[in-house]
Order: structure tokens, then C-alpha cells, then sequence
């Protein structure tokens, strides 16, 4: 079952952030697409959640240094 969630993530400040970020998240299986806006404080994320959780994710993002909060 494909879920899409939408996260507020501070920390952010440039593009290699959103490269970080997105890199952490697309290594996990069954992350599907990730877009990542250092400009918005936003990462939406499209997921099998069959394969994977919202915590891992949240997980991933919290490990790389940033904060996020569910919308």
C-alpha cells in the first residue's frame, strides 16, 4: 500500500542539506520518491508501507540532524 506523507523539517539551509536528506531516505526500502525543499522546511515523502514505517523515516531524518514534525 503506497502512503504519501508531507514532514516539516527545520535545520535545512541549502541543497546539500536536501541532498542528505534525500539520500538517507531513498537507501531505505520501500521509499518510493522523495523531494526535499530546504526553502519550504518541507520533505514529502512516497512510501510502500508495507516495506517501510513513518517512524523509520522520521528515524532517518532525526540521524542525519535535522528536526521533523508531522503534518
Amino acid at each position: 500500500m503506497t502512503e504519501s506523507v508531507s514532514l516539516t523539517v527545520t535545520g535545512m539551509k541549502c541543497g546539500g542539506c536536501e541532498t542528505n536528506v534525500t539520500g538517507k531516505l531513498q537507501a531505505i526500502d520501500g521509499v518510493l520518491s522523495v523531494k526535499a525543499s530546504s526553502k519550504d522546511n518541507e520533505v514529502n515523502v512516497e512510501f510502500d508501507a508495507e516495506k517501510t514505517s513513518l517512524d523509520v523515516i522520521t528515524d532517518a531524518i532525526t540521524e542525519a540532524g535535522f528536526s521533523v514534525e508531522t503534518s
